[in-house]
């Protein structure tokens, strides 16, 4: 055996074993301990993306959303105005048809009445066409001789004189005095009753 073997003693190794540290195991934990804090801080680090990313979306929903509502809203308050503006449009419409037809009303109530009127003249130039007809019968019947038949339509037309009467108020001087068929009715009339 040599010398330094000998000098070593069982308690020397043991003591030596305790208190020297293993060669390989001080760094093995501080690679261990620096893998870790780096596996750590990339987990961070990746959740801190995620964070960023997924805060990036909801922005941009949000932003489309907000675009997309404020588009929808302008656009409601366009069909709005624009909705608005076909019953401003109506309105007028029916406020001129309405126009339209009380004047239409109107007109068809002056042309009633002037229908009426017509109508009136219509029944009164044929009552007194009807009177002087009757004045002309009278006359003819006279001339031919036939007084009984001339008193006949006399006494058929009791309201003639007064259609006559009506109808000589009605012409001028100048058209009395060429023909009167009053005064003719009363000459006829006065024969008749002395015949």
């Amino acid at each position: 055996m040599n010398m330094e073997q000998e000098h070593t003693s069982p308690e020397d190794l043991q003591h030596e074993a305790e208190h020297t540290p293993p060669p390989h195991k001080r760094g093995s934990v501080l690679l261990y301990l620096a893998i870790l804090f780096g596996a750590a801080f990339l987990l961070l680090l990746m959740s801190y993306f995620m964070q960023q990313r997924a805060n990036r979306e909801a922005i941009d929903n949000y932003q489309k959303n907000s675009n997309s509502a404020a588009e929808s809203i302008d656009n409601l308050i366009a069909e709005r105005n624009q909705l608005a503006e076909e019953r401003k449009d109506l309105q007028d419409q029916l406020e001129t048809a309405q126009r339209e037809a009380e004047n239409l009303r109107s007109q068809l109530d002056a042309a009633d009445e002037e229908l009426r009127t017509v109508e009136e003249l219509a029944e009164q130039v044929q009552q007194e066409l009807q009177a002087l007809t009757r004045l002309n019968q009278i006359r003819t019947l006279y001339n031919q001789y036939r007084n009984r038949e001339a008193r006949e339509i006399l006494a058929q037309n009791p309201d003639l004189e007064e259609q006559l009467q009506t109808i000589s108020e009605a012409m001028t001087e100048e058209e009395r005095a060429i023909y009167d068929p009053l005064e003719s009715y009363r000459t006829l009339a006065g024969w008749l009753k002395n015949d």
